[in-house]
Parts: C-alpha cells; sequence; structure tokens
C-alpha cells in the first residue's frame, strides 16, 4: 500500500511569452484552475501507474468549495481520501506562471496545508508493507513523526527534497536522510542538501554519492532531459534515460516520477526498472498542460516501455 502524506493545492496558472522579472508585468490571455499539491500529484502519479485500491493521502484541505473539488478529483483518480481532514484555514493555492518553452515559476499559499499533523495517520494504515512518500509543503515535524513510524514498522520511506527550504538545519536534514530510504532531489536540490551537510560542490554525482553514504540509503537525483542518477550506499550508481521530447509543460513532472518511483517500489520491481519507469513517466508527463493533466496511466507505461 503507498501511504502519501502531504499538499493539496488548487492551482492558478497563467501562461505567457516569458516569466517576468522582479518588478515587471506581464499579461496572459486567460487563468486556468487546475489541480496539484505536491502531496496530491504524487498521489495521482502512483495510482495512475497503480493497480486499484493501492493509494491513499494524508492531507488538509479547508472547509471550503475548493477543498470538496480537491477530494473529489483524488477520488475520481483512484486515490483513497479517507485521512484527509478539514481545516479553518482557506485550501493551498499555487500560483504558476509556464512560459512558452513549458519552463514554469510557482508560488504556493499553503492555507490548510500547514495545519496538517501526524494525527492524521492512524496507527492501522502503517505496517511492513506500507511504502510512504513525503515532501517539503507540509510541516516538517509531522511529517518527519509519520516517517519514522513507517520505518518502526518496517515500511519504506521516499522522501522528495522539494520545494527544497531556503532556510533548513543541518540536524533536521540528518534526521530526515537517516530515516529515509530513498531520498530524490533534482540537480539543484541535491547540490543544496549537500552543503546544508557541509560538502561543497556544483557536481551533481558527487552530491549524490555523498548524500546516499551519510543519510545510509539511495539517493535519487533527477536532472531533467538527462535522466536520473541514483546513488547507493555501497558505492554503486545507475542512470536511466528520458525519452526525447518537445515540452508542453514541465509542472509536475517531477512529481510524476515521485509517484510512479513509489508505484514501482510497492510492486517489488528492481530498483533500477523503478527508476526507468519513472523516468519514462515523467517524459510523458511534459505533454500536456497541468500538473496532473499529462501524468500517463499504467497502460501508456507499459506501452511506452
Amino acid at each position: 500500500m503507498i501511504l502519501v502524506f502531504g499538499s493539496i493545492n488548487i492551482d492558478l496558472v497563467a501562461r505567457v511569452a516569458a516569466i517576468p522579472r522582479p518588478g515587471e508585468t506581464v499579461l496572459s490571455p486567460r487563468c486556468d484552475t487546475l489541480f496539484g499539491g505536491k502531496g496530491a500529484n504524487q498521489a495521482v502519479a502512483a495510482a495512475r501507474a497503480s493497480l486499484p485500491g493501492r493509494v491513499a493521502i494524508a492531507a488538509c484541505v479547508g472547509d471550503d468549495a475548493f477543498g470538496q473539488t480537491a477530494r473529489d478529483n483524488l477520488r475520481r483518480n483512484g486515490v483513497a481520501v479517507d485521512f484527509v481532514a478539514a481545516s479553518s484555514e482557506p485550501t493551498g493555492c499555487a500560483f504558476i506562471t509556464v512560459d512558452e518553452r513549458g519552463e514554469n515559476a510557482i508560488t504556493v499559499a499553503s492555507g490548510a496545508n500547514a495545519a496538517l499533523t501526524e494525527a492524521a495517520v492512524p496507527a492501522s494504515a502503517i505496517d511492513a508493507t506500507t511504502v510512504s512518500v513525503f515532501q517539503m509543503e507540509v510541516p516538517f515535524a509531522a511529517a518527519l513523526s509519520v516517517a519514522r513510524r513507517v520505518r518502526n514498522a518496517g515500511g519504506r520511506v521516499i522522501w522528495n527534497f522539494a520545494p527544497a527550504p531556503a532556510a533548513f538545519r543541518a540536524s533536521d536534514l540528518s534526521d530526515l536522510i537517516g530515516t529515509t530510504d530513498v531520498f530524490v532531489v533534482n540537480e539543484h536540490e541535491a547540490v543544496m542538501a549537500a552543503a546544508i551537510l557541509g560538502r561543497a560542490t556544483t557536481d551533481i554525482e558527487e552530491a549524490g554519492a555523498f548524500l546516499s553514504r551519510t543519510g545510509g540509503g539511495i539517493c535519487v537525483v533527477t536532472a531533467g532531459a538527462r535522466g536520473g542518477f541514483a546513488f547507493h550506499p555501497d558505492g554503486r550508481h545507475e542512470t536511466a534515460a528520458v525519452a526525447p521530447i518537445q515540452p508542453v509543460d514541465t509542472t509536475g513532472a517531477g512529481d510524476t516520477f515521485v509517484g510512479i518511483l513509489a508505484s514501482s517500489l510497492d510492486e517489488d520491481l528492481a530498483f533500477s526498472a523503478a527508476l526507468g519507469r519513472a523516468c519514462r513517466g515523467a517524459s510523458l508527463a511534459c505533454l500536456a498542460h497541468g500538473a496532473q493533466t499529462g501524468m500517463p496511466t499504467r497502460r501508456q507505461l507499459d506501452h511506452s516501455a
């Protein structure tokens, strides 16, 4: 069973010729309202790639229209919402600007996501078969508490260090990676995490290997068109390529990668196969607008192999 502990947002998306610089105003022909939040995105990606009934999310939304539609969307995508609580705070929103090359800039208003606690996950939801997924859009202390419960039960922990906090204590990062089986970062996040722990480098392979040795788990570095790199604590490393595509919108590609990786590990695929499947899925996700719209189904993943 896959348990995602994370955020649910409504994405407000504007498409522009170029992402505005500080102090600059640009015009967009329209604003689209889409479903997002790294937790919700990863849950949807995992559910689409999995057999039915394998994914649940623990999260918090507002007692408002956005919260209800977000729950309904998760149910339609096969994600169980029994552990989604309601808060007096509004449902989280993300304000996303996408340029004509498909690159994006995102600002997140946390809202109800900041009210999520470890109490959202009952003891019955965790056992030795649990594959849990975490990100950085909900309170860290609550996420760490749930991750430790999963590890203590014999389950596995996948932690996506995104969005990487501007200020994060070395002691907290040590606790995080020490509780994590698979630590997933992009190139910027890998370098940043290594620096927090005292290793200054701009080389993602050096950073990934260092983080793996330090935490004792696998560190996965996603590198866009260069694919994915996995570093194991025993010194082994492996790579997986992405499909050559012309991206329409890269929003949600990283979340798609994490969700499909979780799905693959839940099915006990070899790690190299799981890495390749996640890279293929992230490529496919870039072919449609919106974080969740292009996330591939299990059938599409199988056909792309």
